[in-house]
Parts: structure tokens; C-alpha cells; sequence
């Protein structure tokens, strides 16, 4: 039975329920994770009609499917969010860990203090957020800070700090603080957070002016200097929607396989900054941007009071899920707001195809100028490749790959030198080409339209060596000379023994050196992580007693081979290591 036969025959069970649907390719491999309020309509939407090109790319790589009936269409969408954290599939849109927000923290401690996390955990402290990014989640501590005198060391000092001497904590390490305080000023802090900030600054200002009436001017100066630094904080105003409600404002836009949503976020009313992700996409625009969404809010301890979105989204879902208002505004102010987001998110799209269209012309025109300088076709592919030792010791290799002019950095490759004693550069060379091209012609992989070497004539001519004399192969090779300061100085190309003008200042002559340093780098992060597993390796190994799973048990627990040297007999009994083994290897160790 074919694949697809066997799909039609699994489309013909599909039940008239709510559910989630997981795509699978050849190998078993999720590779897309969807919902569904009728999963027999969704799922064979994807096998009926005609698709644009990016959902096409998702169903040529589908080889089978399968289903899970809920109850209802929120539970559907909990376990899709559940799905798709626990699988990353390939297909769908997902907030990376790099891509969490900023929450602000108050600690659940019996002499709390604020912190800045990015986890929302279930351990009793109040969360506020999210921000939309590190700085202004930062401004916005740094001004509770000085506000609220709650404690800014984790660990309790013996005795006070300048923090109590600036008035900016109540010194529980010395001095008695009633839970009645704390619990003030967490109400304050709260209040303060979720748009109460006018009322301080009111309460700041009487302040400010008493100290003024006292002649205590140096202190009414700090007062307005802490006013204004609420203005600055707390009231970036855009826009004001003329009451104190927050709310998170989502528009989003899609075009050529790519999604840009943007978030605006309102707090007491106004528009105070805004947040915008760019991704690709190969579902359907208004089920990819609701996945964004309910990934959005799937950890958030601290809602707005209200969520808007563009049209053609399904609101009342969220809202059932969310317990909020989530509206599809249809005209006025708020509307407005979501249309602004919604051609933000254009804009932002158009620039970022711009962008990439402009890099684009600019990497091919430097092939192509590349291509004419050394009288070849333009090359699109362009191998480099690398050596790196420590005289002659954990020798290894690397090739990097650039098409059309762009690193394509799953087609990178390393390679441990097996055949060659000693500091030899030129037979490592041989090794790595025979090694490289041999494959490439046994498993009929695109050969290199030019190889780029780190190096110069020597290296030129140990790689040709290699491809006529062994291999049969004529492809263009150039290398790349450094001068007595270790910049890129000539380059030489086949066997012509004076070296190529070219422009220093040309994008052709920029492509090469890119092409230098990325292989440069490449290859010593590979050494340096061979050199740090060999040099681990023979150093404990060389211990009687210590094999593969104790090696592996003393550097889990201690860390290093300097924490072990000073490490005292009885730390070792915690992993099982008895006393007469610990003072040996301590012993081998210290001579070392």
C-alpha cells in the first residue's frame, strides 16, 4: 500500500470532532501540529485542492498522520500548545526560549525583594508582565527600587549596607520588619504596576512641595528628580485611549511564507511600547497567528484586562480559555489601535524583504565579481576548508560552505586528522580534500564550484595534487595569504605562482575574507573542543582504578580537574568512591 493510499483510507475514519492532528513525515518525525473544530474538514482540507507554496512544503513532506479527539475546541487548544513545546515541530511557529519576556518579580520570602525572570513558576511570589523587553523591564525595577525599600541582597548581609543608608531598603539583617510592612508595600508595589502610578506621583509631589516649604531643598530635589523619572518611565505615550484599562493589542501580516505580528501593549489607557516578531509560516495566516497568541499567554501569570485582535480571529476561544475580554474591535479608538498594529506589522514585513532582497543583490554581485576576477563561472557554491593543531597535536580540520554568497552552515563539516603524523599542514590538506571530494563523488553531492583555502601556494598545490593526479577532478581552488600582521594580504588561484589583483575594498575581496574567518573560526572552536576532551581524557584515564564511568562521576561532580586536586578525602565518599581510591587519584593528581 502506497502512502497516499494509506492516508485516503485514514481520512475515510476521521470522527466529526473537536481535536489536535499531528503530521509525521517518512521517518516518523512530527513535523506540523494543528487543531481542529471538526478534525474530518481539517485534516483533509490538507489532501483536496490546491495549496500556495509554502503549505505545499508542508504536505509533500506529509507520509502519515494522527489525531486526538477532545472534548471541546479549548482543550484542543491547551494540548496543541502542550504538542508543539514538547516536539518543536519543523512546520510550526513557536516562541523561542531566546524570545521569553521579562517578568518582574516580587519574592515569596519572609523579607521579600523584587527580581527580574523570565519564568513564571508556581512558588507563591507575585509576577507582573510581561514586558517587551529586558530595558524597559530593568527601568521599571530600577524605579521601584528607589520607590520601596524592600531588600536587594539575596543572601542577608551581618550587617547594614548603602542601600539602607540611601533609603532604599529597611535593613532586615539588622533591625526587626513587621510582616505589615512588607505586605504594604507589596500592595503599593502591585497597585503601582497595574497603572496606580498617577496616584503616586501625586503623593511624590505633596511630598516634594513640603520639603520645599521646609527649605529642605536637597531632598526636594531628589523628590523631582523621582518624578521625573516616573514620567520617563511609566507615561511613553503614544496614543491614550482615555481610561485605565490594559490591554495587549496584536495585528499581524503575512506574505511570501513569512509572518510579522506586532504587539502593542496599553497600560492605564496608554500606549506606552510596542513588540513585533518575525517568523515563517506554512499554515493558514489566521491559525499560525492564533498559535502565536495562545503561546503568548500559555505561561502568563499576569493578564490585561482586556486583548485585542484583527478580524477573521476567533475571539470568543480565547476569551473562553483566557477568562478575559478578547474583542475583534469593528470601529472607534480601538479599532484604530489594532489597524495601526496591523500596518506596523506591513511595514516591518516590506523592510525586512528589502533588507533581505538588498543583501542578496549585494552577496550575488560580489560572486559574480569573484567569478570574473579569477575568469570562472560565477561560483555559486564555494567550499573553504581549514586546518588546526597544536604542533602536530589533536589535529582536526573544517570545511564551510557559502551558497550564493550566504554561510549555509548545515552543509559545514569537521574532520579529525587520521592519516598524518606531526605538524604537517600540507598532508592534512591532502587527507581532508580526498576525504571531502571522495564522498561527494560516492553519494553524488554537488561538487564545490570553487574551493577558498586558508593559506597560499603550498596548500594550492598539495590540493591539486590530490584532484588531478588522484581524483580526475578540475575545479578552480584559490588561497589566501595573511601578511606579517595576519590580515588577508594576496590571493593565488591554481598554479599560477603570482598572486591575483583584486581591490581590497570591493564586496569580491570582502566575500573572501568572511569566507576566511568563518572557516578560521570554525576550525579552532573544533580544536579547542578536541584538545579539552583529550587533555580531560588522558589525565584521569591514566589513573588505576578510574575508568570511563567514574571519570565521568568525578567531573559531574566536582566540575574540574582543579576542583578535584583540592577536593579533601571524605567529598569523594558522596559518589562512591572509597577512601584508599580518593588519596591515589589525589596523589596521581598532585604531581601532575
Amino acid at each position: 500500500m502506497t502512502i497516499r493510499e494509506k492516508i485516503k483510507e485514514k481520512l475515510a475514519l476521521l470522527p466529526a470532532k473537536p481535536g489536535v492532528y499531528l503530521m509525521k513525515d517518512k521517518h516518523g518525525e512530527i513535523i506540523y501540529v494543528g487543531k481542529a473544530k471538526v478534525l474530518k474538514n481539517r485534516v483533509r482540507s490538507y489532501f483536496v485542492g490546491t495549496h500556495d507554496g509554502k503549505t505545499q512544503l508542508l504536505v509533500s513532506n506529509i507520509a502519515d498522520f494522527e489525531y486526538i479527539v477532545t472534548d471541546t475546541v479549548i482543550e484542543a487548544l491547551i494540548l496543541e500548545n502542550h504538542l508543539i513545546k514538547k516536539h518543536s515541530p519543523h512546520y510550526n511557529i513557536m516562541l523561542k526560549d531566546d524570545k521569553t519576556y521579562p517578568y518582574i518579580k516580587i519574592t515569596n520570602e519572609t523579607h521579600p525583594r523584587l527580581e527580574i525572570v523570565r519564568r513564571v513558576k508556581k512558588d507563591g511570589g507575585k509576577y507582573f508582565g510581561p514586558y517587551p523587553n529586558a530595558g524597559a523591564a530593568n527601568e521599571t525595577k530600577k524605579l521601584l527600587d528607589r520607590l520601596y525599600p524592600l531588600r536587594k541582597c539575596k543572601t542577608l548581609k551581618p550587617k547594614v549596607c548603602l542601600y539602607y543608608h540611601i533609603n532604599q531598603c529597611v535593613a532586615p539583617c539588622e533591625f526587626p520588619v513587621e510582616t505589615s510592612v512588607y505586605e504594604q508595600m507589596t500592595k503599593e508595589i502591585g497597585k503601582f504596576l497595574n497603572g496606580g502610578h498617577g496616584e503616586i506621583k501625586q503623593q511624590l509631589t505633596e511630598r516634594m512641595q513640603q520639603e520645599a516649604a521646609q527649605l529642605n531643598f536637597e531632598r526636594a530635589k531628589e523628590l523631582r528628580d523621582l518624578i521625573h523619572h516616573i514620567d520617563a518611565v511609566m507615561e511613553k505615550q503614544k496614543i491614550d485611549l482615555g481610561d485605565t484599562v490594559n490591554r495587549d493589542v496584536f495585528g499581524y501580516y503575512a506574505d511570501k511564507g513569512m509572518m510579522c505580528v506586532q504587539t502593542f501593549y496599553v497600560r492605564s489607557g496608554k500606549l506606552i511600547e510596542r513588540d513585533a516578531a518575525t517568523f515563517q509560516h506554512f499554515g493558514e495566516e489566521q491559525e499560525d497567528f492564533l498559535s502565536y497568541v495562545t503561546q503568548f499567554y500559555f505561561d502568563n501569570a499576569d493578564l490585561p484586562k482586556e486583548i485585542l485582535l484583527p478580524q477573521g480571529i476567533d475571539a470568543e476561544l480565547l476569551e473562553e480559555w483566557l477568562s478575559v475580554k478578547v474583542k475583534v474591535p469593528q470601529r472607534g479608538s480601538k479599532k484604530q489601535l489594532v489597524d495601526m498594529a496591523c500596518e506596523n506589522a506591513k511595514i516591518a514585513l516590506e523592510e525586512r524583504f528589502k533588507m533581505i532582497d538588498r543583501d542578496m543583490d549585494r552577496t550575488i554581485r560580489a560572486v559574480q565579481q569573484l567569478g570574473d576576477i579569477l575568469a570562472i563561472p560565477a561560483p555559486m557554491r564555494i567550499e573553504s576548508f581549514d586546518n588546526s593543531n597544536i604542533q602536530g597535536a589533536d589535529a582536526v580540520a573544517a570545511m564551510v560552505v557559502f551558497i550564493n554568497g550566504q554561510p549555509a552552515k548545515k552543509e559545514y563539516r569537521k574532520y579529525k586528522i587520521k592519516s598524518v603524523q606531526g605538524p604537517d599542514d600540507y598532508g592534512s590538506m591532502r587527507e581532508v580534500i580526498r576525504r571531502r571530494l571522495v564522498r561527494a563523488l560516492r553519494e553524488k553531492q554537488p561538487l564545490p564550484d570553487l574551493i577558498v583555502l586558508d593559506g597560499g601556494k603550498g596548500q594550492i598545490s598539495a590540493v591539486l595534487d590530490v584532484m588531478h593526479n588522484e581524483l580526475d577532478l578540475d575545479i578552480p581552488v584559490c588561497g589566501l595569504a595573511k601578511d606579517d600582521r595576519h590580515r588577508t594580504s594576496q590571493l593565488f588561484f591554481g598554479d599560477d605562482p603570482d598572486p591575483v589583483p583584486i581591490d581590497r575594498s570591493s564586496q569580491s575581496f570582502y566575500l573572501l575574507t568572511r569566507i576566511q574567518e568563518e572557516v578560521h573560526r570554525f576550525a579552532i572552536a573544533f580544536h579547542r573542543q578536541t584538545h579539552n576532551k583529550q587533555a580531560i581524557r588522558s589525565i584521569l584515564d591514566d589513573i588505576p582504578g578510574i575508568g570511563e564511568k567514574r571519570r565521568k562521576q568525578l567531573l559531574k561532580h566536582f566540575g574540574s580537574i582543579e576542583a578535584i586536586k583540592e577536593a579533601p578525602v571524605e567529598e569523594f565518599r558522596k559518589i562512591g568512591i572509597g577512601d584508599k581510591l580518593a588519596r591515589e587519584i589525589l596523589g596521581f593528581l598532585r604531581q601532575v
